[in-house]
């Protein structure tokens, strides 16, 4: 594993690093802020699944989140979004290839030999994490924007019993009936819409939900609402009275100033449930 930066940030390290993946069969970059506490004991994790387009580097930069990870003593896992590299299958359009793994295990050419991002996040980095970092991977926590939140909807209902706490921000609610998740199934899964329904928040709401809380935040001006399917999951929270809150946050888009005013929230929310 190389160190590529190490900065002191609220008495703690936000670093960044980069490791050969065997997942994802190429050289994987990633970002992790390690509170005071970290020096002396294992801390809990909470990991930061970012959208399409950012790499590991925009929510460690612009989400204001290591604060807020400081004060409640909670590590943070900022991953790449997807595979990266001149061997990597790539695409002209921003919602599709490098940038938009969309967090599944692609079994279609030209992308399967790189876009295992399911089973990096699940796997493979959180192994690279816990060997190496002061961190305890049974305290685990995750959020995500975007299609970060879509990650991490569909990564927390389908690890079962593994993160105490899941929370998004804009999250891709119901891709199997969204432009923003059809296409990238698609080209990923191939067409059997079958293979699609364990990356679908709403229907792993419907069919089996989740054991912890859930918050999601969501703009009521996000540009991309109609994208989102934000109606749907809340339907079938709501039919399976899911413990959860989710809120429609007036005059808000779904820009990173609209991520920072609520990153305390939900690092908050994270940390009842991480220490528990």
């Amino acid at each position: 594993m190389e160190t590529i930066s190490e900065n002191r940030c609220f008495d703690g390290v936000q670093g960044v690093y980069r490791h050969a993946s065997n997942t994802c069969n190429c050289d994987m970059t990633f970002g992790l802020f390690l509170p005071e506490e970290a020096k002396y004991a294992r801390v809990p994790v909470l990991w930061y699944l970012s959208g399409l387009t950012c790499t590991h580097e925009n929510a460690m930069t612009k989400a204001a989140a290591q604060v807020w990870a400081a004060e409640h003593g909670i590590a943070l896992v900022f991953p790449d979004t997807s595979p990266r590299g001149d061997d990597v299958a790539d695409d002209q359009g921003y919602d599709l290839g490098q940038g938009a793994g969309f967090y599944v295990n692609a079994t279609e050419a030209p992308w399967s030999p790189h876009y295992q991002m399911y089973d990096y996040i699940t796997s493979e980095l959180t192994d690279w994490i816990g060997e190496n970092f002061s961190v305890d991977m049974d305290r685990q926590g995750i959020t995500g924007h975007s299609m970060g939140g879509h990650g991490a909807l569909t990564i927390a209902m389908n690890e079962a019993g593994r993160f105490a706490s899941v929370s998004a921000f804009a999250p891709i609610c119901h891709p199997t009936a969204s432009d923003w998740g059809r296409k990238q199934l698609v080209a990923y899964l191939g067409k059997d819409e079958a293979a699609w329904a364990k990356h679908d928040a709403t229907l792993l709401m419907k069919e089996r939900g989740f054991d912890g809380p859930i918050l999601i935040d969501t703009g009521v001006d996000d540009q991309f609402g109609d994208l989102l399917g934000t109606e749907h999951l809340a339907a079938a929270i709501a039919t399976r009275r899911q413990n959860a809150q989710l809120r429609l946050q007036s005059g808000y888009d779904h820009s990173y100033f609209f991520v920072s005013t609520f990153i305390e929230d939900h690092i908050a929310f994270h940390a009842q449930a991480l220490y528990a």
